[in-house]
């Protein structure tokens, strides 16, 4: 059960965890390397001991997918998560979408000698769909072990408004004799806020593994959440220690309504949550 999981890492790091200071000011409890594993075919790993909006899950995830970094799409569709760190405009600099859709690769210039005359080819502003990539890769050679996306691109990290949290994932397709494979993603979170932020990116990249299941053929495997600095802010402890005594419910399934083969071709409409019963949602403050 996903909430186990989930409350595995949560008593860890009441358990462990050491008091260390944060850029935000608030401070935390927190312990570095904690690993857990959802087996996506024994249901959707949401969380049902708080409720979580299944509307900014979707949203926040198709935004990102778009390669969009402005907050508009959002707030349109009533998800305000990354106000706080928007400026006036809306913009938030180079952030995960940017990065997954289009990498900076920078100028590139060659000179090729054709029939014995050269000529000079100029290239300006060339970028790398990762997202585009990676599905190409798994359909093509699904034993690779470059199944791999990056949002941490050290040249642009002083634009973002906030450099990436959950910063890259791997995908890896088990082969099965008597059927599609099955895909697996795991990802590599270097900070993660326990109480807010993590249900949220297990939600996240088990959608996404989903997805990319669902336009490549497979059947889906695991998600493996590996966070680096995995911490409970000091104003969440109550929080969290009230979630801890509630009793996990059944996961809910997730339900692709049509066939998509184009990983942009997926809208909100396409989802369904079904099943899901969560007990009452828990408010805790964001740490900006």
């Amino acid at each position: 059960m996903a909430d186990q999981q989930y409350f595995g890492l949560c008593r860890h790091i009441l358990e462990n965890g050491v008091e260390k200071g944060d850029r935000t000011g608030t401070g935390t409890l927190s312990t570095f390397g904690y690993q857990m594993r959802f087996d996506l075919a024994k249901g959707f790993p949401m969380l049902t001991t708080k409720k979580l909006s299944v509307k900014a899950i979707i949203h926040e995830l198709l935004w990102f997918l778009s390669g969009d970094t402005n907050t508009k799409y959002l707030t349109d569709n009533g998800v305000r998560i990354w106000n706080e760190w928007a400026d006036e405009n809306g913009d938030l600099g180079p952030v995960y979408g940017k990065q997954w859709r289009g990498w900076n690769l920078g100028d590139c210039k060659f000179t090729e000698v054709i029939s014995g005359d050269t000529y000079s080819f100029n290239f300006k502003n060339l970028t790398s769909d990762q997202i585009a990539d990676v599905i190409a890769q798994i359909r093509s050679n699904p034993d690779s072990r470059r199944l791999l996306v990056n949002a941490w691109n050290v040249g642009e990290l002083d634009q973002m408004a906030l450099p990436p949290c959950h910063f890259a994932f791997q995908f890896y397709v088990a082969p099965s004799v008597d059927g599609p494979g099955k895909l697996s993603c795991q990802l590599y979170q270097r900070s993660g806020d326990v109480f807010l932020g993590i249900p949220f990116n297990i939600a996240s990249y088990s959608l996404l593994t989903h997805m990319i299941a669902h336009v490549t053929g497979l059947e889906v495997g695991e998600f493996i959440h590996t966070i680096g600095d995995a911490h409970i802010y000091t104003n969440h402890i109550a929080q969290v220690k009230t979630q801890l005594e509630r009793e996990p419910r059944e996961l809910p399934t997730l339900n692709i309504k049509r066939q998509v083969t184009d990983i942009d071709d997926f809208t909100f409409e396409d989802f369904e949550i079904i099943g899901y019963d969560p007990h009452p949602h828990i408010a805790g403050k964001v740490a900006v």
